[in-house]
């Protein structure tokens, strides 16, 4: 198979095309290397594929219409996992039209260059935010969106509508995976489980929302990449899939298992959430389970061990 991944230089992007190429696949990656944050991290994920004769990198932007039509046309791909973006709700409060930008210019642009290539399926990266600030728990595919927190959610959704149309007009099978809070090794020093870690490690105080009476439902990146390359190999016409562990965990005893884990105290204050914040996320794994027989396996405790073992080496021991 031959697999053009976008985003590849970024956390999940690096974890999906180093599995597709263990398993025997062709991946074309494609990054524009963005300093949303230190692009330094971006090179050293992707100088780990580099070596592999089934791995091609493209350094081009997905807002680039007739950019992203030559590498589509010209790599007989037979499939697309769309995984750039911007992500994070809390960033994109003040930064709305960049988010509408990349996340909604970029994937038409990629849905229009795969269906002028002829490329029959597409995969697409939603996140767990499109369903807001729901009663309806735990989270299902058929509960209705609509009302979004932040732009970045708002721009998942419309990333999904756009892929049904895409779907209903051209044929292109279009699987949306809902992505739940994944972490793991190489995370994004923006993610919420890198920034506590980092916060109790070097003794930084920071907010611990409604007295950490939140939850979510944490996923460890070795699932979330299982169900990746399973949306991959099913073609199933149009489809929202979630992708979670289907255990939410309460934030404060998230925070005191790092604790543990660090042997040091988190130093927090209480506020009250923003309004950009979802109270929970909770996934019904129901659908992924019976569509792409996914079953996730890493406990909350045992992924951050593995996180834990990452930043002492990769991280502490660089500063």
């Amino acid at each position: 198979m031959n697999v053009l991944v976008t985003g590849t230089a970024g956390f999940i992007g690096s974890h999906v095309a180093a599995a597709l190429m263990k398993r025997g696949e062709h991946v074309t990656g494609l990054d524009n290397f963005d300093d949303h944050y230190d692009p330094a991290r971006k090179r050293a994920n992707v100088a780990r594929l580099m070596s592999n004769p089934h791995f091609t990198l493209h350094e081009a932007d997905v807002r680039n219409t007739e950019g992203m039509k030559r590498i589509c046309n010209a790599g007989k791909f037979d499939g697309v996992i769309h995984l750039a973006a911007m992500t994070g709700g809390h960033y994109s409060v003040e930064h709305g039209p960049l988010y509408a930008d990349i996340n909604v210019h970029g994937t038409v642009n990629m849905l229009e260059a795969a269906r002028l290539a002829g490329i029959p399926h597409f995969v697409f990266a939603s996140t767990s935010s499109v369903y807001g600030r729901t009663g309806l728990i735990p989270f299902r595919e058929d509960d209705p969106l609509g009302h979004p927190l932040a732009p970045y959610p708002a721009t998942k959704i419309a990333g999904e509508v756009m892929g049904h149309a895409y779907h209903n007009l051209f044929g292109i099978s279009f699987t949306a995976l809902r992505i739940f809070s994944v972490y793991g090794p190489c995370g994004r020093p923006d993610m919420m489980s890198y920034h506590i870690v980092d916060c109790i490690v070097h003794e930084r105080k920071f907010p611990l929302y409604e007295g950490g009476e939140m939850y979510r439902d944490w996923t460890y990146i070795s699932d979330i990449v299982s169900g990746v390359l399973s949306a991959l190999d099913r073609r199933m016409g149009y489809q929202a899939i979630n992708l979670g562990r289907g255990e939410p965990v309460r934030m404060s005893n998230f925070v005191q298992l790092v604790e543990r884990m660090v042997q040091k105290q988190a130093w927090t204050t209480t506020l009250p959430a923003p309004p950009s914040e979802i109270p929970i996320t909770y996934a019904d794994v129901t659908k992924a389970r019976d569509l792409l027989d996914y079953r996730p396996t890493v406990s909350v405790a045992e992924g951050m061990a593995h996180f834990w073992e990452w930043y002492q080496s990769e991280i502490l021991q660089c500063e």
